[in-house]
């Protein structure tokens, strides 16, 4: 038998706000605000984002743009993170990093400022409540103006800081097609300049060559996705050296298409050309798969077995932002739960 991997500890570091929520939640506000959702998300969930032969990005972000219009309150807000933090705790989770772009919330909670400051607040409460560490990634736009991303980056700084409600990360989110990326630089170097780890998106949607330009403009510490890194043998030997770590989230790679199959994630070609990968859920409210799936996956599906599962866990505590003594703390744990005798089968 296999050790159960809600019980292995891990990070999690790729998570959005919106996408965390659990349907039954968006249900619960859309209500509330008379709001109608779209049919995919009421009568047939997970939503098929893909079509033959074309990604889905663009049905993505229509049910995801439905889904944050449903957001309207600081009652909402902290909803939202109460329940993402509780449900990571569950699976095993010992450090969260929750990514959000407050520009979208503030026209309902009088701006980006309490907007953002609303997530902390609640994230150091989910945080206690859970014994679960929880920083925040502050994350803007390519669809935005590079502009709005420098007012975002000075907000971040901040609040930057260490530990549970504080805000740990600037990120660059939205269709990596959108906008240039030389062009988010300066908000990059902002965030960089108050000791926020640079964790943009990059090399899912575009191949390669998008992650060359993510490493040679924004200097992340960590990419988001990253995954199409291994179409490019010196691309992918830059993200190694480099000793950046690629939040891949298998289920949203093949729910938008970008792989046909589960199988076709090169999930083990990153690994065994020595990159540090973090397994991330993405969105699990369009996506249907949280973080715990993402590790059954590559069990399953990957053939990965509790030493490769293990290895995982580390790669996303060492990547994550979480304070030293937390990192050493589930890095413990890992090695505890990998020790420990597998549980003995089922009597027939």
């Amino acid at each position: 038998m296999t050790r159960p991997v809600h019980t292995l500890p891990k990070a999690h570091l790729h998570l959005h706000f919106t996408g965390s929520m659990r349907l039954p939640t968006l249900v619960d506000m859309a209500a509330s605000h008379g709001l109608r959702l779209p049919r995919a998300l009421t009568q047939s969930w997970p939503p098929d984002l893909t079509e033959a032969d074309t990604r889905g990005w663009f049905r993505f972000q229509r049910l995801y743009d439905a889904a944050r219009a449903c957001v309207r309150g600081e009652a909402d807000m902290r909803r939202i993170v109460a329940e993402a933090v509780a449900d990571d705790a569950a699976e095993g989770s010992g450090w969260l990093e929750l990514q959000v772009d407050p520009t979208s919330y503030a026209p309902f909670v009088g701006g980006i400022t309490p907007a953002l400051e609303i997530v902390l607040d609640e994230a150091r409460a989910a945080a206690d409540r859970h014994d679960i560490g929880v920083g925040i990634v502050v994350a803007a736009s390519r669809t935005r103006h590079p502009l709005d991303a420098r007012t975002l980056a000075r907000l971040a700084a901040q609040h930057a800081g260490e530990g549970s409600g504080q805000v740990v990360g600037f990120g660059l989110s939205n269709d990596e097609r959108r906008g240039d990326t030389t062009e988010f630089a300066p908000a990059f170097r902002i965030a960089a300049n108050a000791g926020l780890a640079a964790v943009p998106h990059g090399g899912e949607l575009l191949g390669a060559d998008a992650v060359a330009e993510t490493l040679e403009w924004l200097h992340p510490q960590r990419i988001g996705h990253g995954v199409r890194s291994v179409e490019d043998r010196d691309v992918l030997a830059r993200v190694v050296d480099a000793g950046v770590t690629l939040e891949v989230c298998p289920g949203s790679n093949v729910a938008l298409g970008v792989f046909a199959e589960p199988a076709d994630v090169p999930l083990r070609r990153l690994i065994d050309a020595g990159a540090q990968v973090a397994l991330g859920a993405d969105d699990p409210l369009l996506f249907g798969s949280r973080l715990a799936d993402q590790y059954e996956s590559a069990r399953t599906v990957h053939g990965f077995d509790d030493a490769d599962l293990a290895h995982l866990a580390r790669s996303s505590i060492l990547g994550s932002r979480a304070p030293e003594h937390v990192k050493d703390d589930l890095l413990g744990g890992v090695d505890r739960w990998l020790a420990a005798p597998a549980p003995a089968p089922a009597p027939a």
